[in-house]
């Protein structure tokens, strides 16, 4: 009997990929593999695509070393650039791309003492309005990162699509489009643009190198659609274990706070999962989980190592059943979008505690 397992299913993720790759037959994969792999498992997921990617993208330099130290050779982009002057020292000794998003950063390269250029792609801001330099400041970076030394050119231009999951607003995310691509026709480096949105919606955003997320591990980045909505295949199921099963009475009051009362006698389910693990304890009554190929509601508030579930007076389960939480038959997204999240979330906060287990 298991606690809580994250079960990675790598042939779904190379499915995936392929899946992404005939949308871009054009394009280079930058494969996004931050927040440990949206909690998928960095190394793990690294290793096994590695092949069939051109990239990797990350947000922090300790995310890049982590690749590196496992052995990752292909390109490491750091998306967010970074944070400290003397994180271009290493960023020169690995070979790490950054994005440029200020004029502090270039200071921060212009004075370090390094003795090979690094890569780097100017990151503007064409709508998101949270890193990137802004109209005014595009022309005097892009000159100084071109005048410099201590950059690899030509340098890449890169930016973010902030609506592109966002079907109403279409003429917000053109807008987006156009910008960038002004911008772009002074650029004689590489083009990042296209997101996971961007690379399912809008094949105008495809540039020369695209940023799949979400999308590689088969989950949807809309919110009325499933992965298996658009052709993917879920690469996580979380599931774990009945611990204990208790026959309650009509109007018995269950868990913290009394938040769920039988409405007839029945049979309760003591899950093996909470909050600890990374289940929202936000999580309404009435939530689904699978149980032996049905779909079983929550009941009570999720605890940090537990939850309740209502098997029903006649249930036939025993203890030690699997219980699926969300992935194969039963989306992330529904779970995500019954406790008012959004899946990214969701699988990003995986705890540690969680055993990783790689088929």
């Amino acid at each position: 009997m298991k606690s809580v397992t994250a079960v990675i299913n790598h042939q779904a993720l190379i499915a995936n990929l392929d899946k992404i790759k005939s949308l871009v037959p054009n394009s280079k994969i930058v494969a996004v593999v931050k927040a440990n792999a949206y909690g998928h498992g960095l190394i793990n997921v690294a290793q096994n695509i590695e092949p069939k990617v051109d990239a990797f993208a990350v947000a922090r330099l300790p995310e890049a070393m982590e690749l590196r130290s496992a052995g990752i050779t292909k390109p490491v982009i750091l998306l967010e650039g970074f944070l400290n002057a003397e994180d271009v020292i290493v960023i020169a000794e690995q070979g790490f791309y950054t994005a440029v998003h200020d004029q502090e950063q270039i200071d921060a390269i212009e004075s370090a003492p390094i003795n090979k250029p690094i890569n780097a792609w100017l990151k503007i801001d064409i709508g998101m309005h949270r890193l990137g330099a802004g109209k005014d400041e595009v022309s005097k970076m892009k000159q100084r990162l071109e005048s410099s030394n201590k950059i690899v050119q030509p340098i890449g231009l890169i930016s973010h699509l902030s609506v592109a999951d966002t079907p109403s607003q279409s003429d917000y995310n053109q807008e987006q489009i156009d910008y960038f691509f002004s911008i772009a026709k002074d650029f004689t480096g590489d083009l990042c643009l296209a997101n996971s949105a961007g690379i399912i919606s809008w094949p105008q955003a495809r540039t020369d190198y695209v940023r799949p997320g979400i999308i590689m591990y088969g989950i949807s980045p809309y919110a009325d659609k499933t992965g298996e909505d658009l052709g993917l295949t879920p690469v996580m199921t979380l599931k774990s274990s009945l611990i204990a099963i208790r026959k309650i009475k009509k109007g018995a009051r269950v868990g913290y706070g009394a938040a769920w009362t039988a409405p007839e006698d029945t049979t309760l389910g003591i899950v093996a999962a909470g909050y600890g693990d990374g289940y929202p304890r936000s999580m309404p009554n009435g939530s689904p989980v699978l149980i032996n190929g049905r779909l079983v509601p929550t009941a009570g508030h999720v605890c940090m190592d537990m939850l309740f579930v209502d098997l029903g007076a006649d249930a036939k389960d025993k203890i030690g059943d699997e219980v699926i939480l969300w992935g194969e038959g039963l989306p992330v997204e529904h779970i995500a979008n019954l406790c008012n999240t959004i899946p990214y979330e969701l699988v990003c906060r995986i705890m540690p505690r969680v055993n990783l287990e790689i088929h």
